[in-house]
């Protein structure tokens, strides 16, 4: 394809899924800068049809009216093309206060009338838009998510090698700007972290303390690949409040696709929800960027430059699981441990990162094969499946019989 094109695999689904004649409308989500805009335009005009696309990122809420004018744009593009069919596409959409009651109203006018409106909806921050889905919209959606880039990706984009790829990680609209890194810096802390924690979190969800939000997010940077308790983020953090102020913030990080907390495989359900969080960027630019080091410095820091290699593998599989494609754990007993364990279908196999770090992680994979005999091994990176080759295939490819 063309360096300029930003074609991912999620197109082809979207646009087969239009024009089916199945009444559901289509919610496309995933984190900022990832493609959601470029990738919906694309299909809009592959599929052919009139259209009216209207975004509601503005500085200032706009209320439901909003929505009612949009759609009655869209009835209109509708009505002059008979029975051939129309499309309405809402950019942000979860930054209309009540928007998926408005949705709800009118989707469901349309579905008695039998107007043949199609429908995509798109939405910067997971959560938010799956809790106005969850609540109102049950039974009359189906989701497209779209994960961070891929090393394949950017490597078919813009060229990259995998060592680019650690470093700079999967933001499409970041990566002209790798020539200049301070320039490169400024833009992934100002357009993608802060406008994603100020935008798209805190100023749709309830958040008392804003302060340790931020901070909780630098110190899961900081921490990326590394398990830590809640006890001990509250001693790193001021002002924490508790356990479970940190839980829900992490949730709300989770949800924006920034930060994940991985919890401990266990055969109980229980005992997963009381584990002490393994910490995961979602994009290994999370971290490099706030770092304050060059590609070079990086590279040269044998330390910091493993803990990039753990994280690009565990953020693979993370946007796998946010995907919906596999959950992810991590494993720990006593001093064994195993970086990751992936469960898809019946399917589980533990993962072993071996990225140069100092660390028995063989150890970790026999005894976890003690306690899962079922599960699978594989160890990514020294003599066994390279890293490259691990993040050029999907995940499916690795976890599934």
């Amino acid at each position: 394809m063309s360096k300029q094109e930003y074609t991912r695999p999620q197109a082809a689904e979207l646009l087969r899924r239009l024009g089916e004649r199945r009444r559901f409308m289509q919610v496309v989500t995933g984190a900022r800068q990832v493609g959601k805009t470029t990738l919906v335009t694309q299909v809009v005009e592959r599929a052919r049809l009139p259209y009216v696309f209207a975004s509601a990122d503005e500085p200032t809420l706009r209320g439901s009216a909003w929505i009612d004018a949009q759609w009655e744009a869209a009835r209109l593009r509708l009505r002059d093309t008979g029975q051939g069919g129309a499309l309405l596409v809402l950019d942000e959409v979860q930054k209309v206060p009540h928007w998926s009651e408005a949705v709800k109203r009118l989707w469901d006018a349309d579905t008695r009338a039998r107007r043949p409106l199609k429908v995509v909806l798109l939405g910067s921050a997971p959560l938010l838009v799956q809790r106005g889905l969850t609540e109102s919209l049950a039974g009359r959606f189906e989701i497209v998510h779209l994960p961070h880039w891929t090393w394949a990706e950017m490597h078919e984009a813009f060229d990259w090698n995998m060592e680019h790829y650690l470093f700079y990680g999967g933001y499409p609209g970041a990566a002209p700007l790798i020539g200049e890194p301070d320039r490169w810096a400024r833009y992934i802390r100002d357009s993608l972290i802060e406008t994603t924690i100020a935008r798209d979190v805190l100023l749709l969800s309830r958040v008392d303390k804003p302060a340790v939000l931020r901070r909780l997010f630098e110190l899961g940077c900081a921490y990326s690949g590394q398990i830590l308790s809640y006890t001990k983020m509250l001693g790193q953090l001021q002002d924490a409040g508790n356990t479970t102020t940190l839980a829900h913030y992490l949730e709300l990080l989770t949800g924006a696709g920034m930060l994940v907390g991985l919890q401990k495989y266990a055969a109980a359900a229980v005992r997963q929800r009381g584990s002490s969080p393994k910490l995961q960027v979602l994009n290994t630019a999370l971290m490099t960027a706030p770092s304050g080091m060059v590609f070079s410095e990086a590279r040269r820091d044998r330390e910091f430059w493993g803990r990039l290699v753990e994280s690009a593998v565990g953020a693979h599989l993370a946007n796998a699981a946010a995907a919906g494609d596999c959950e992810v754990f991590y494993w720990r007993d006593r001093n064994a441990e195993v970086d990751f364990v992936v469960r898809a279908g019946k399917s589980i196999t533990a993962i072993e990162v071996k990225s140069g770090r100092a660390r028995d992680g063989f150890r970790g994979l026999a005894a976890f094969s003690a306690a899962v005999p079922q599960a699978r091994k594989l160890v990514v990176g020294a003599d066994a499946v390279s890293v490259e080759d691990f993040l050029r295939r999907p995940v499916q490819h690795w976890v599934t019989r």
